[in-house]
């Protein structure tokens, strides 16, 4: 596996839906949810039981100002019942208790029930302190442009450290996500990149980016056959106006990584006969650049000499 847990981490950004920002912790897990979990974003650990009243009423109120944050805070729910030994350990002594943790370690707290501006108040204040914490916040668009690079170049253990940094900080970032995407695909873990396309938040299903990434998924999906590309190479060879016999082989060798290769040989129909085929080459051009997205070296190169048969 190309980025070691890397499997989870994809799943980890982009489900960021109310049941992973509110979720139940116990003792086996509180090391993993809430210790570890905390080291980038704070958690929020409510001690409850089902026999205090007053945590009946704290606790819906917490939920849907946890949820409201967007994946900033996380809530974990503890059953003192169920907890002893670690209520103990965080010497909890009546219910409810909430303790705010970041970086592995509590950083405030309160006991009993208190009015929800006063508990949005409460929860404010853990973030402003977080951010207080790491004052050399994230430059986002930078950050995208040192990923895309990185990509760029196929560095992508870079890619996906930064794209996943990014959508840590801002989970609904059409561009990283489309470039994490990108990144699987890459690394032809192909059924990971199904499962973010898949699950994409609305937001960013929605965008034209996410169009693209879609499309590089399609065309990546198509595997190649290195027989076929040989025998289709060797008839363009023969033949470099058999334009049937050419797109195949740009196909071929898109699906086989040659993109440079793949892009020349559909420019070289468009260039002989662009109406070939009701415009075929032109067409499938444009879902190249797609899949590349628009920004990639070669899809700016080609679009130029694109340019320059289209307007000659």
């Amino acid at each position: 596996m190309l980025f070691g847990n890397s499997a989870g981490q994809p799943d980890q950004v982009m489900q960021q839906t109310n049941g992973q920002h509110v979720f139940d912790v116990g003792t086996d897990d509180f090391e993993e949810k809430v210790i570890q979990g905390s080291m980038d974003v704070p958690v929020l650990v409510d001690f409850w039981a089902p026999w205090c009243g007053p945590c009946k009423q704290l606790g819906p109120v917490l939920e849907k100002l946890v949820a409201s944050y967007g994946g900033k805070i996380k809530l974990a729910k503890v059953n003192l019942d169920e907890n002893q030994q670690l209520a103990g350990a965080l010497r909890v002594q009546s219910v409810p208790t909430v303790y705010a943790f970041f970086g592995g370690r509590p950083m405030d707290a309160f006991q009993g029930n208190m009015p929800e501006s006063q508990l949005k108040a409460f929860i404010d204040k853990v973030l402003e302190s977080v951010r207080q914490m790491q004052p050399d916040a994230l430059d986002i668009p930078e950050a995208l442009k040192g990923a895309a690079e990185a990509l760029a170049e196929n560095d992508l253990q870079t890619a996906h450290a930064i794209y996943v940094q990014i959508l840590q900080a801002d989970e609904n970032n059409v561009q990283a996500y489309s470039g994490l995407i990108r990144v699987l695909i890459a690394a032809e873990q192909l059924e990971q990149a199904q499962h973010m396309i898949e699950n994409a938040p609305e937001s960013i299903s929605k965008s034209p980016l996410f169009a693209e990434v879609k499309t590089a998924l399609d065309l990546a999906s198509v595997k190649p056959d290195s027989e076929e590309e040989r025998a289709l190479s060797a008839k363009v060879d023969a033949d470099p106006n058999d334009f049937q016999t050419r797109y195949d082989l740009a196909m071929a060798r898109f699906a086989s990584g040659k993109k440079q290769d793949a892009l020349g040989h559909l420019l070289y129909i468009i260039e002989m006969n662009r109406s070939w085929n009701e415009e075929a080459a032109r067409h499938q051009l444009l879902k190249f650049f797609e899949a590349m997205g628009h920004a990639d070296p070669l899809t700016i190169q080609a679009r130029k000499k694109l340019s320059s048969i289209l307007f000659s």
